[in-house]
């Protein structure tokens, strides 16, 4: 099996769709040697956020001398974007090879009669697979949907951390912040320490809740312990105190107050991490901070004119970057270009965001669960007069680099899938 067939075959089970629980991957693992067992586990679920938290503490234990594998969800370019270690992707030959083994035991699996694994979970075992190769220390895993019945959610982990918890999908995690919070917090484990982003108060009263049934100890993050010092595009300085850990002058490179928030639950899970014996020397914790990068979240690609880059695809995160434009671009004449993918809440979305543009190109995402732009374009037309429809990203990338003016900013938004594309077309052009 070469790279392209590997990835033809993990593409090719999206057909079994997504079913959520954990006895399958449990069954695969157990084939493959439970290979989860074999290493330390940071868990990372929520609803925003959950990339940028794993990539700063994938940072932090780096620079601190451990080798430490990354699992994230989805990628924007390369698949093998998905499954790092020491902050180097997986080779394509490594994936295709593992990716044979893992193909081996889930034929084994339906031939005794058990359900074929989802795609998530064949992806899941082979990163765990991986990790276990090369032996790392520590992986930091980010969950992919919900937390409770998520495949990632067989580890054990040494620290649990839950980042901002709002809606999004509400058909599979519940349509109430309660009820999702709730399967969120399902990464919680009896008596393992759980790292908490500031929440809404009902999401908050059920970690609490959840926390104190498995004995676990919570760490809430304190905004009122963040005094911001520079916020700008693409570096941001702040102090942060904590049970008596005090950081001061951190530096990250993303943009965003939210970002700060990010960077607080960041720095929260290390001190939880410190309390369970884990060395972390405090110049490792500034410099894994500094060097944290996270693409497609107020990435700025280009400047004169600005070019952005926002995964925004739920309300909170929609929320997030209009605040952020009003922010750092007050006054600058904004061109948009969004495409979404139709299980979202696409009126909850572009009123936050359509409003600040003075024009609209709607585009398609590159998914099979891509909303059809003419659809969207009704939804936009509410908040902005002028909106063109151009299905073709290449040529929606296009349109818009030749709308906006100099002074200007051209944000490109709505969906992961979409500006994976978009920020591959951009870098090559």
């Amino acid at each position: 099996m070469n790279y392209e067939e590997a990835l033809n075959y993990i593409h090719g089970t999206y057909r079994f769709g997504s079913k959520l629980g954990l006895e399958n991957i449990k069954d695969l693992l157990r084939r493959l040697g439970n290979p989860h067992e074999r290493f330390g586990v940071v868990h990372v679920a929520g609803t925003n956020g959950k990339g940028s938290v794993t990539s700063m503490l994938t940072h932090v234990l780096h620079e601190a001398g451990y080798r430490v594998g990354m699992f994230i969800s989805p990628y924007l370019e390369r698949f093998t974007e998905r499954i790092q270690v020491d902050l180097k992707e997986i080779e394509p030959d490594e994936l295709a090879r593992i990716t044979e083994r893992v193909k081996e035991k889930v034929e084994e699996m339906v031939s005794e009669g058990k359900n074929h694994p989802t795609e998530f979970e064949i992806v899941t075992a082979i990163g765990f697979v991986y990790f276990a190769e090369r032996e790392v220390d520590c992986a930091v895993v980010e969950v992919g949907l919900g937390g409770r019945l998520d495949a990632t959610n067989v580890v054990n982990p040494i620290v649990s951390v839950i980042t901002s918890i709002s809606y999004d999908h509400m058909d599979v995690l519940g349509d109430t912040l309660e009820k999702i919070a709730a399967e969120k917090a399902g990464i919680i484990k009896q008596g393992r320490p759980v790292v908490t982003y500031p929440q809404q108060p009902e999401a908050m009263a059920v970690i609490q809740k959840v926390a104190h049934q498995h004995n676990a100890p919570l760490f809430e993050v304190n905004k009122d312990r963040i005094e911001v010092l520079v916020s700008e595009v693409g570096r941001q300085i702040f102090n942060y105190s904590f049970d008596g850990e005090r950081f001061s002058g951190v530096v990250i490179r993303l943009t965003g107050r939210h970002q700060i928030l990010n960077a607080a639950t960041a720095l929260t899970a290390v001190a939880a991490l410190r309390k369970q014996g884990i060395a972390i020397p405090d110049d490792a914790v500034y410099r894994g901070m500094e060097r944290a990068f996270w693409p497609g979240r107020l990435e700025v690609l280009r400047r004169q004119p600005y070019v952005i880059l926002d995964g925004a695809h739920n309300e909170s995160g929609a929320e997030a970057l209009a605040c952020a434009i009003k922010e750092y671009f007050e006054g600058k004449p904004v061109t948009l270009v969004i495409g979404m993918l139709k299980d979202k809440d696409a009126d909850a979305i572009v009123k936050h965001l359509c409003p600040l543009a003075e024009s609209v190109i709607v585009t398609r995402p590159d998914s099979p669960r891509a909303m059809d732009p003419a659809e969207l374009a009704k939804r936009v037309q509410k908040y902005c007069q002028d909106v063109m429809v151009e299905p073709d990203i290449e040529k929606a990338t296009t349109m818009g680099l030749s709308r906006v003016r100099q002074d200007g900013v051209l944000l490109f938004t709505g969906s992961l899938y979409l500006i994976g594309k978009i920020r591959g077309l951009l870098k090559s052009a």
